[in-house]
């Protein structure tokens, strides 16, 4: 039993089952479904996973002026033939760049969210490498307004997901978390902290930990729904199926 369990349901109260009950209904294409030509984070790799009847996890990061577009990476350079930050470009400029090899640009999420319509549910990680990420909350925020359901944010930052418990409280917030580099009570006491932090409706952990975790463990029996990723082998579907409640998987999809 760990030090910190009997906290755990007095500063990370476990969600009501409806709110999050739409989290284990399917699987979740990382990024969407993306591979043979078809880029990660793309309309088409939306479309393909509507196709497939899953739902989609994709990620957002802000322009300059403030609008949330969907995109992994803090740099254009990975993804595109432009180098440079997109946290240092104007949307107007980020809305033009072209995804290489394809005639796609990176999308707005407001565009991408319409384009689903609440066909399939939605996981947005809001990526964090700014010191004040409150505009980059805010802008997520503002391009949920007035979507239907099923959609959830989530973070590595715990500081996002308690930014949603304050001033966004009917979205669905999720706490990511990898124990990669952060073991004994050091680990243990980030993790404790990141839980008090966050207060998330469900966690979304890394497959690698998932099979040894007590922490992981210990939240999902107390009723914090577990999410997994990124799901890419047989293995890690054994794993998902016995220590978690859906997948967030990469190109090839459950079997």
């Amino acid at each position: 039993m760990s030090l910190f369990a009997p906290l755990e349901s007095l500063i990370a109260p476990p969600p009501p089952v409806p709110r999050v009950s739409f989290l284990s209904a399917q699987p979740y294409a990382h990024r969407g479904l993306h591979g043979n030509g078809i880029v990660e984070n793309s309309m088409a790799a939306f479309q393909s996973a509507i196709a497939a009847g899953h739902g989609i996890e994709l990620d957002v990061q802000c322009s300059m002026d403030g609008q949330a577009f969907v995109f992994h990476d803090s740099r254009f350079d990975r993804l595109t033939d432009v180098q440079g930050a997109i946290a240092e470009t104007k949307a107007a400029d980020v809305a033009a760049i072209r995804l290489s090899g394809t005639n796609e640009t990176i999308p707005l999420l407001t565009d991408v969210l319409n384009m689903i319509g609440g066909r399939v549910p939605v996981l947005i990680e809001v990526k964090s490498d700014q010191p004040n990420e409150n505009p980059k909350c805010l802008a997520v925020r503002r391009a949920l307004e007035g979507y239907p359901s099923k959609v959830a944010v989530m973070s590595f930052n715990p500081d996002i997901p308690r930014w949603f418990h304050k001033h966004a409280t009917r979205v669905v917030r999720g706490l990511v978390v990898t124990e990669e580099g952060r073991s004994g009570f050091r680990g243990s006491l980030e993790r404790e902290l990141a839980l008090a932090l966050a207060r998330p409706d469900f966690l979304a952990y890394d497959v690698r930990d998932l099979a040894t975790s007590t922490f992981a463990a210990r939240q999902r029996k107390r009723g914090l729904p577990v999410l997994t990723w990124t799901v890419r082998t047989p293995t890690d579907e054994r794993t998902a199926a016995s220590f978690s409640d859906e997948i967030i998987y990469e190109e090839t999809g459950p079997s």
